[in-house]
Parts: structure tokens; C-alpha cells; sequence
């Protein structure tokens, strides 16, 4: 048995927990927020069989799509009026993490 726990853009939750759901799959949600750009997030914890991780992998990669934003970035220092300069990021995708379970209880 595995925990996958993968943070993913808000902008892709509601793709990503219907197709789960429909290949069969149980989440538990968290609303999360990054740090970088203080943004919001979707963390997912799912167990999952072994045998089962490479499908729900896939199922994160096909609907977890990147993408480019401007965002404004103020400098941390300043003699004087702060201006934001906008910069190009890429946000989205997912980041997963898979761990190993020594015991499961659904209770």
C-alpha cells in the first residue's frame, strides 16, 4: 500500500477529482497555499494499492497541465516609490509524493 500525496493548481482540482473518482480512486482534499507566490492549492492524500500507482499517476499527469503567468514581483528593498515588475512564472502541474504504508485501517 502507497500515500500519494500530491499537491496540484486550484485551476485543475475539479478535472483531477472527477477523473479519479471515476477511475475509482478515494481522496481526502486540503486546501492548501503556496509559499512562493502565496496561490492556491489542492493537496490530495490517496491510498492506493501498489499495483494501482502508476494508473493514478497518469491520471494526475494528463490533467495537471503547466502554464504561464505574469505575476508582479515587489523588491524587498527600495530607496524611494516601489514598483511591481511583472515576470513570467510557470505554474500548475503537480507535485506528488509516494510513501510507503506500513498499515491501512478504514474504520
Amino acid at each position: 500500500m502507497k500515500l500519494l500525496i500530491a499537491v496540484i493548481n486550484s485551476d485543475d482540482s475539479h478535472v483531477v477529482l472527477d477523473e479519479i473518482t471515476k477511475a475509482g480512486f478515494y481522496a481526502t482534499k486540503l486546501s492548501t497555499t503556496g509559499g512562493f507566490l502565496r496561490a492556491g492549492n489542492l493537496t490530495l492524500l490517496m491510498g492506493v494499492e501498489d499495483d494501482k500507482v502508476d494508473e493514478l499517476l497518469e491520471i494526475l499527469r494528463t490533467n495537471c497541465r503547466k502554464r504561464e503567468e505574469l505575476t508582479p514581483v515587489v523588491p524587498t528593498y527600495s530607496s524611494g516609490l516601489v514598483n511591481a515588475i511583472p515576470v513570467k512564472i510557470t505554474v500548475g502541474g503537480a507535485t506528488v509524493f509516494v510513501l510507503d504504508v506500513d498499515q491501512f485501517y478504514k474504520m
